[in-house]
């Protein structure tokens, strides 16, 4: 009877092996140094992709340079800018677990879930993927906005539970703890001015989301914030700066701790730009003006994993 039933159910060897493949291990282990799977690349966005015309979305897209078949700007996030002209509308649906908006210019009302959230320029606003939200513009919004549907699309999932509800940073509570850190008397001995934006669902990871890490950051006049590196990519957005201010980039340290055969990227107000994870960089200030930063990262997630691994030099 057992041998009937095995036989009966047995699916034919081919139709389960035709798929299996063996590696050699130091011929498999390190795809990225062998080149068969592409490093995430450096790229800079201007604000003239937002800063006029009709009301859209607009994907920081690098799925080509990714080999990612949705749009990504790298391989578990996608950075967008968004306008929605004054009257006007834009609903967002995206397939992810995590999104989180930062208003770069304008006033509007952000919907959710029967919520009706404000938005002026200098907030943050974190949404929770599995339900639908609506942007409507009183007067022109523009907005930076990252998510993790290319994480989703990866993974092959089709449907997501939302794990927080929105959450607002207004921009005068943001501007408030900035200027805190900045001011306590230990801030010229710490690697960094900034804050980070958390949730009280993540006390572990101490993360804006599961997923998604954001630091609302300060490089003050005649600064230089050393050299450091992290597994997650970080997708940053340059709310305001002077001439002057940019960042180093590179693979490794050179004998003294800087960046060797760094690659430099000049930040201008409204920019955004791709820094690999793993990457050495540095942020420069040259000017007698302070300048602010938003780094976005699945940091989050990193931080779970036990993955990130931040290194100063």
């Amino acid at each position: 009877m057992t041998d009937s039933i095995v036989e009966r159910h047995t699916i034919h060897p081919a139709d389960v092996t035709a798929d299996a493949v063996f590696y050699e291990y130091s011929k498999a282990a390190n795809p990225i140094g062998a080149n068969i799977i592409s490093r995430v690349p450096y790229h800079q966005f201007p604000a003239s992709l937002y800063n006029h015309g009709a009301t859209r979305v607009v994907p920081l897209d690098l799925s080509d340079q990714l080999h990612c078949a949705a749009p990504a700007t790298g391989p578990g996030l996608l950075a967008n800018f968004i306008r929605v002209t004054g009257g006007e509308k834009i609903t967002l649906d995206p397939l992810a677990t995590s999104q989180i908006f930062y208003v770069i210019g304008g006033f509007g009302v952000a919907e959710q879930n029967g919520k009706h959230i404000p938005l002026d320029s200098g907030s943050f606003l974190a949404l929770p993927g599995g339900q639908p939200a609506t942007l409507r513009a009183v007067s022109t919004l523009t907005l930076y906005y990252v998510n993790d549907a290319p994480l989703l699309a990866y993974l092959g999932v089709t449907q997501v539970t939302p794990r927080f509800s929105a959450t607002l940073y207004s921009a005068e509570r943001a501007e408030e703890e900035l200027k805190k850190a900045a001011e306590d008397k230990e801030a010229g001995n710490r690697s960094r001015i900034s804050v980070l934006l958390g949730n009280s669902h993540f006390p572990q990871t101490r993360t804006v989301t599961h997923v998604l890490w954001a630091m609302f950051g300060l490089l003050p006049a005649n600064s230089v914030q050393k050299p450091h590196r992290h597994q997650s990519i970080a997708l940053d957005f340059i709310v305001d700066c002077p001439q002057g201010c940019y960042s180093l980039v590179g693979t490794r340290l050179d004998e003294q701790g800087n960046i060797a055969d760094a690659t430099r990227v000049d930040w201008e107000p409204g920019m955004a730009f791709v820094t690999p994870p793993g990457y050495w960089h540095a942020h420069i200030n040259e000017s007698d003006r302070a300048a602010k930063l938003i780094p976005i990262q699945d940091a989050g997630l990193q931080t779970w994993l036990r993955s990130l691994d931040i290194r100063f030099s």
